[in-house]
């Protein structure tokens, strides 16, 4: 009699393991890493709107080989700590292959090494510092690093504006620094004058003391990379001190909740920016943005579209390599001239693409393409 019952706990164990396994055989899951509470939540919020609509047609269609995906989010607030934790969620409990992250530049220097280490893909849909080139084999990224967002902004100041000096206000981290060095190697490389150079922290909320020095120094424009939250005050405070400068950011400061921060003294600002692969990819753009404006009632953003071409890049990998960190990672560097919203994307030796920044203007209210 025990035997008997021995055998059917091992026969319904058994079927319950080939259930479950049948279950997961079914499922891609893929991990997500960005700012979703805090201050840069507006970032998470577009990115998780382009990882979800690129998830949703994808899945629409039969998922991957029959496998629906499966987004897990983590919320890092642009914080590497808060980071490192969620990376180390993904991998060790939920077991993910790849991971889309982190959006802070900060962030993601903070969690390649753990990815590296673990040999699972890691791949940012918006970090920019030029440090993650080296981040290891198994980091890509689908936008260009700030030496070619730093070039961008010297060459419209001096090109566009015709200015010759110029002052820096630059959040002091990764972003922010690796940001400023590009700026200024350029400006300086074309004949530009850097009057002053000033920091400030993550956080901050007073930088009257920063700009009344820049005040003095009379400079044609600003050159501040930031975000949102303090570029916005940056805005406002420079105003009220009377400071006639033109500003330019990067693109940590694009986000509508700078305009509602700022108000009018964001009038006539500037700002680096991805954009849409306008003339490569029009069609791709046409119905991306439809779709887009169906499921959220909204225009998309750059965000969202650089996200939404990462899950479909990444979806394209595991098609091509199969389920795995190693077959992913592969397939990555295999893939060249892969048509999505945001142009052309193909990856070199050290998982980076060559792509423009275009300027933005924040004109009645709106940032609209510089032309």
């Amino acid at each position: 009699m025990r035997n008997q019952i021995n055998i059917i706990l091992i026969l319904v164990i058994t079927s319950i393991a080939l259930i479950l396994g049948c279950a997961k055989e079914k499922e891609i899951k893929i991990g997500v890493i960005t700012p979703l509470t805090g201050e840069g939540a507006t970032y998470g919020e577009d990115t998780k709107r382009g990882v979800d609509l690129a998830v949703e047609e994808i899945n629409k269609k039969g998922g991957i080989d029959g496998k629906m995906i499966t987004v897990i989010y983590e919320d890092d607030q642009i914080d590497p700590e808060t980071g490192t934790k969620a990376i180390q969620k993904l991998i060790s409990i939920n077991k993910v292959p790849v991971i889309i992250g982190a959006f802070g530049s900060s962030v993601s220097l903070a969690i390649a090494p753990i990815a590296e280490k673990n040999r699972v893909v890691l791949f940012s849909a918006s970090s920019t510092a030029d440090a993650l080139k080296d981040a290891g084999d198994y980091f890509f990224r689908n936008v260009p690093p700030n030496s070619a967002q730093g070039k961008s902004a010297a060459e419209f100041a001096i090109d566009k504006l015709k200015v010759k000096t110029a002052a820096i206000l630059y959040m002091n981290n990764d972003y922010g620094v690796s940001l400023t060095k590009a700026f200024e190697n350029f400006f300086l490389q074309r004949g530009g004058t850097i009057v002053i150079t000033e920091n400030y922290n993550p956080g901050d909320r007073d930088f009257r003391t920063q700009l009344s020095k820049i005040k003095d120094k009379q400079p044609d424009i600003v050159f501040y990379p930031g975000h949102y939250q303090e570029s916005g005050i940056i805005l406002k405070q420079a105003r009220e001190l009377g400071i006639k400068s033109v500003f330019i950011g990067g693109d940590g400061s694009y986000s509508p909740e700078l305009i509602k921060i700022a108000g009018g003294a964001a009038e006539g600002s500037y700002y680096t920016l991805m954009a849409m692969g306008y003339g490569i990819a029009d069609e791709e753009i046409k119905r991306f943005t439809n779709s887009f404006n169906t499921k959220y009632s909204l225009e998309p953003d750059v965000y969202s579209a650089y996200a939404y071409d990462a899950l479909k890049i990444i979806a394209e990998a595991i098609q091509r390599g199969g389920y795995s960190s190693e077959g992913i990672k592969n397939a990555l560097y295999q893939i060249k001239d892969f048509i999505g919203v945001t142009g052309i994307t193909s990856f070199d030796t050290f998982g980076e693409v060559n792509k423009p920044f275009y300027i933005y203007e924040v004109k009645n209210g709106n940032f609209e393409l510089y032309k």
